[in-house]
């Protein structure tokens, strides 16, 4: 029976609200879009623009119907089945269904109608204005798509009960479409796969728990009570005994342990799995949705020639002169974020200075600790900050580089804004690791900044330290203080806008009126809604796997705030915030690129981090080759018994040439601090070359055996399941034997 095309539009109508009842369909009507205008900015010549606009969307075959509430207009637009049809006809599109009874007229999903409205209502163009110029120019005040009555999706996945669940991924892509439904399924997936990450790391730091009171090294630094230190800051110039940091050296064994590289190489290894395992769930994700065909650039033109038949191609451009401009532009961006970590390392300076004339006799006595803190809140600020000077320069050079497509722009603005967001979050993390305390010269001649002001050391007990509190605040701050204002903020805005657009006192005369005014009075999204989110991830992915060496809960602290994102993200779109165009993909797109950067930018940081930050190195070639058991001894002392001696250089008194350091303790003539120096004329030791020497092959080692592992996970997981495979290739033939068959018939014929 063939369906006529008022049958078609009826089943058309009905899908777009699967889950309302029937009696509710019969009282309101169903809407693609919805356009609002605030009366309070309009004039007569925007009255106008904004007529001309309707009028040719009416000549287009759409259907509008307009209400005035208050000081707004509103404007329900439906499109035609006509333009559905063309779409259907030029693709073939896989991504919609028939009812049984209506076997012979294609019907698109939902998601589907909307994405093509969108594009249509962004590409018309009336008299040489879009309707974001409209948006600009107050004509229009917002257009948006109406949310369902999704009860699936709020009983059963935006809620707060739900938090241990798996995620109704197929709904997901029914209601939102395919880009936000790959968006959760990845999501997902890491969080799973962030379990045995997190349950390696908890191991490595409670097993530092065993060395707690039993590490020779914690030991030997509680017991030199007799080991005068040099003093560490300017404006604090006492000496201090080594057993002061007793409970430090024994906090450090948490973290800085034998098991730390291994984990480290788990970790390396762990990210490459994660990559592999995603992309062959995304295979069966994208075989599962009949993702295979489908062609972005295809559909693109596709719905420009519905739009404007007369559409002109619009081909790739590449200009040599502006991608020079935009390297130059990226590179002075970079420095100037670089520039930002310089700044946090003089604020660290002054904060010494302030800190230490303090009355708080806290300050005083843990002043390094609180000038370490202290900098990861500022560095936290910058962050903050610096988030939004970075988009606004990405998206002005994306403008001007000019992509052809919406895609396009997006993939040159996520390689660009990740880039600036990288060395926004990292640059100071990096100076902590490999340079803090290791460019300041040697007691009696301290490199000073502008001659005056000393660089700040390590924190007493080493620099992993200052490596591991920078770490623990700063992704603590992201994932807690971050998630409570992602939370907090559209919902206490939705609550002020309910209030605003209360209904109270109305006589609502049009049953649709109320349906919109809900919408409406929901949080507005953008087209950057979703890169926001997989952008908040990808900067977590960083923290947990780059530094990971120096701070092993990370994976812990990034599944518990997971899943809440989760959640969160599921709530914030279904009830606080108006419902996201759909937009089709069949994968996670640029940010693959972006995760495989990061795996390769882990096994780097790791392994200097355990070469140059760690105190790895220096106890194993300590033991093997300076201590008791060192070549073939037989000792039956520790193996590192004396190395705090060892790892400490001597410096005479006498030879500080200016601001002497009080004499509280006793009359001293020597102290003692942290490096491998000669006590003649305080040059580097042949220990110091050797223990460099040391450290290098261990990082060319450490990276060869961790890519090299990298490798073989990558070539031991295949990217694509048999099974999927095999698929395809079955609908291949199908195909073909299909047609063979066709052509068989017509020969005859």
């Amino acid at each position: 029976m063939q369906a006529t095309e008022d049958e078609i539009q009826i089943v058309l109508e009905i899908d777009s609200f699967p889950l309302m009842e029937v009696g509710h369909l019969q009282a309101t009507e169903n809407w693609d879009f919805i356009l609002v205008s605030d009366l309070q900015k309009t004039n007569p010549n925007r009255d106008q623009r904004r007529q001309r606009f309707l009028a040719e969307l009416k000549k287009e075959g759409f259907s509008i119907k307009e209400i005035e509430d208050r000081k707004r207009l509103f404007f329900g637009i439906r499109a035609h089945s006509s333009i559905f049809t063309q779409y259907t006809d030029l693709l073939k599109d896989v991504s919609y269904s028939a009812p049984p009874a209506l076997s012979s007229g294609p019907v698109l999903t939902t998601t589907a109608r909307i994405r093509i409205v969108n594009f249509i209502l962004r590409k018309k163009e009336v008299n040489g204005e879009k309707f974001d110029d409209l948006l600009k120019d107050h004509v229009f005040e917002t257009k948006f798509p109406l949310h369902e009555r999704e009860e699936f999706l709020q009983s059963n996945w935006a809620r707060w009960r739900d938090i241990f669940y798996r995620q109704p991924i197929d709904k997901i892509r029914n209601y939102f479409g395919e880009k936000v439904a790959l968006y959760f399924a990845w999501l997902g997936w890491y969080t799973v796969m962030l379990v045995p990450a997190a349950g390696a790391g908890l191991v490595v730091f409670l097993s530092g728990f065993s060395l707690f009171d039993a590490s020779q090294i914690s030991k030997e630094i509680c017991e030199a009570s007799e080991t005068i230190m040099c003093p560490l800051q300017d404006h604090q110039r006492k000496y201090w005994r080594l057993s002061e940091t007793c409970t430090f050296a024994k906090l450090t064994h948490l973290f800085d342990n034998e098991g730390t590289v291994f984990f480290a190489i788990f970790m390396a290894l762990w990210a490459t799995v994660f990559l592999e395992f995603w992309k062959r769930e995304h295979a069966r994700t994208a075989s599962h949705w009949n993702l295979y065909g489908w062609d972005e650039d295809q559909e693109e033109l596709a719905l420009e020639l519905i739009n404007n038949p007369t559409y002109q191609l619009q081909k790739h451009q590449h200009s040599y002169l502006h991608s020079s401009a935009i390297l130059i532009f990226s590179l002075v961006m970079i420095c100037l974020l670089i520039g930002m970590a310089h700044v946090l390392v003089v604020y660290r300076v002054m904060a010494t200075f302030l800190f230490s004339h303090s009355a708080l006799p806290f300050l005083e006595q843990q002043l390094t600790t609180a000038v370490v803190v202290t900098g990861a809140l500022v560095h936290y600020i910058t962050i903050v900050v610096m988030t939004k000077v970075n988009r606004r320069v990405a998206l002005k050079l994306c403008d001007f580089e000019k992509p052809r497509t919406f895609s396009e722009r997006e993939s040159n603005f996520t390689v660009k804004f990740f880039t600036f967001q990288f060395f926004a979050h990292f640059s100071s993390l990096v100076y902590t690791a490999f340079f803090l305390g290791r460019i300041n010269g040697h007691p009696g001649n301290q490199v000073r900044i502008g001659g005056q002001w000393r660089l700040e050391e390590c924190h007493p007990s080493g620099c992993m330290m200052d490596l591991f509190v920078q770490m623990a605040i700063i992704m603590g701050l992201k994932q807690t203080l971050s998630n409570c204002v992602e939370y907090l903020s559209p919902w206490l805005t939705y609550r002020i806008r309910k209030l605003r657009e209360s209904s109270k006192g109305r006589r609502l005369h049009d049953p649709s009126l109320e349906e919109w005014l809900k919408n409406y009075s929901l949080n507005e999204v953008n087209v950057f809604s979703l890169f926001d989110e997989f952008m908040e991830m990808m900067i977590q992915y960083g923290f947990t796997t780059i530094f990971v060496a120096a701070f092993p809960l990370a994976p812990l602290l990034a599944l518990f705030s997971n899943l809440i994102e989760i959640r969160l993200d599921a709530i914030k779109m279904v009830r606080l915030q108006r419902r996201l165009v759909p937009r089709k993909a069949k994968d996670i797109g640029t940010w693959l690129q972006v995760l495989e950067a990061i795996g390769v930018l882990a096994v780097i940081a790791n392994g200097m981090v355990i070469a140059f930050t760690s105190e790895f190195i220096p106890r194993l070639v300590y033991k093997y080759h300076y201590g008791p058991c060192s070549w073939g001894s037989n000792s039956t002392a520790d193996c590192l018994t004396g190395y705090v001696n060892h790892s400490l250089s001597v410096f005479h008194t006498k030879d500080y040439k200016d601001q002497v350091p009080s004499q509280e303790i006793e009359s001293v003539t020597e102290c003692r601090y942290r490096d491998y120096r000669n006590t003649v004329d305080y040059n580097y030791s042949p220990e110091f070359w050797f223990l460099l020497a040391c450290r290098l092959v261990f990082v060319i080692l450490f990276e060869h055996v961790a890519l090299c592992g990298k490798l073989i996970a990558a070539w031991f997981v295949p990217d694509v399941p048999q099974s999927v495979k095999n698929k395809v290739l079955e609908e291949k033939f199908e195909n073909l034997r299909q047609k063979l068959c066709l052509s068989s018939r017509v020969t005859d014929v």
